[in-house]
């Protein structure tokens, strides 16, 4: 294995379990499933994520901007790349010299595109109130007789995808299938990771998979499809055994009783482990939970590991700050916040350990 002893913490990242997730998504819908690997692949490296999935059949690749896409490139010289935010005036010819496919958002991003003859995605808003030409602006461009020979998808973007009970998603569906008739050249892309797991209708011919490929759980509620990726381990920095009370911390949260044995890990904030976690999360040692006790700072958190065997942990091994033992879903409820926040949110101080 590789040496880590001058690490203070790193992201363990299964590339194993990210193609099997590949593959899980792909049997769910029976059709073309691409990944988006924006935002440097969730956090996880955007171009050793998007190698292994290549190597597992992936062909296509979403990424936000065109920078994204540029450095993608690098690594992916076959697959298509589009890009989420579409054509930067000024920037077409960058688009095209690096073969990329801009999503296309407004009027003028596709009046400016289109004349170029490259391929294009459309993107129609059907209720997300984002991204995406309103459904007036969409038909008066048809009405004009655009040229649509280079449209290669026609797109929308589910907002509660997660949420299989919500109304949402078959009003969308519904908008987005009004509009099809109007471009029946175009294939079609209509769902994320979770909309994957809402039938066949929302597959469309491309599913855009995002952190359901990383090992967040894509659904809002049970358990997840998906197999834990990404394992943030912090080194235990120094052990001490109380002799009597006293606080941990910053502004004396926490108040740890004689005989308490606590260990100093070195991940903080500044690493990406929010702040949020004081005396409120566990990490885990060998299976077993321990508490996070004063205010996680910068650099270092202390764990309350009373509980474990003063033989199974010493100063510089490594815990599980998150994982298979302690999820992200886990970290985010208690932070507030979404899966999503908690990967991309990871430092790029904490090295990356690729598992094959």
């Amino acid at each position: 294995m590789i040496e880590l002893v001058s690490h203070a913490g790193y992201l363990e990242i299964d590339l194993s379990a990210l193609a099997r997730n590949y593959q899980v998504i792909s049997r769910q819908v029976s059709t073309a499933v691409a990944a988006v690997v924006k935002a440097d692949g969730y956090g996880l490296g955007a171009a050793r994520v998007a190698e292994k999935l290549y190597q597992s059949g992936c062909r296509t690749f979403f990424v936000a901007t065109l920078e994204e896409g540029v450095a993608l490139r690098q690594s992916l010289r076959q697959a298509d790349i589009f890009i989420f935010e579409g054509a930067r005036a000024g920037k077409e010819s960058v688009i095209i010299e690096h073969k990329l496919v801009p999503v296309l958002n407004t009027v003028e991003q596709v009046r400016r595109w289109l004349p170029l003859e490259q391929k294009a995605a459309i993107h129609v808003d059907t209720g997300m109130t984002r991204l995406g030409l309103d459904m007036s602006d969409f038909r008066a461009l048809m009405a004009e007789g655009i040229d649509k020979r280079h449209i290669v998808y026609l797109m929308t973007h589910l907002a509660c995808a997660d949420d299989a009970a919500s109304k949402q998603n078959d009003a969308q569906l519904n908008e987005f299938l009004s509009i099809r008739a109007s471009l029946p050249e175009a294939l079609t892309s209509i769902a994320n990771s979770g909309g994957a797991f809402l039938g066949k209708a929302f597959a469309g011919d491309l599913v855009r998979a995002g952190i359901g490929l990383y090992g967040g759980n894509p659904l809002a509620s049970g358990a997840s499809p998906v197999e834990v990726v990404a394992t943030l381990k912090a080194r235990v920095m120094q052990i001490r055994t109380l002799d009597h009370r006293a606080n941990v911390g910053y502004g004396a949260t926490y108040s740890a009783s004689a005989g308490s044995r606590l260990a100093v890990v070195g991940v903080g904030y500044a690493d990406g482990y929010p702040r949020q976690l004081s005396n409120r999360a566990h990490a885990s040692v060998n299976g077993i939970h321990v508490p996070v006790v004063g205010r996680v700072s910068m650099d270092l958190t202390c764990l309350d590991v009373t509980s474990v065997a003063p033989t199974d942990l010493r100063e510089g091994d490594y815990v599980e700050m998150f994982g298979r033992d302690v999820t992200i879903e886990t970290l985010a409820n208690l932070c507030g916040t979404i899966n999503y926040q908690i990967l991309t949110g990871l430092s790029t101080r904490l090295k990356r350990v690729y598992l094959e």
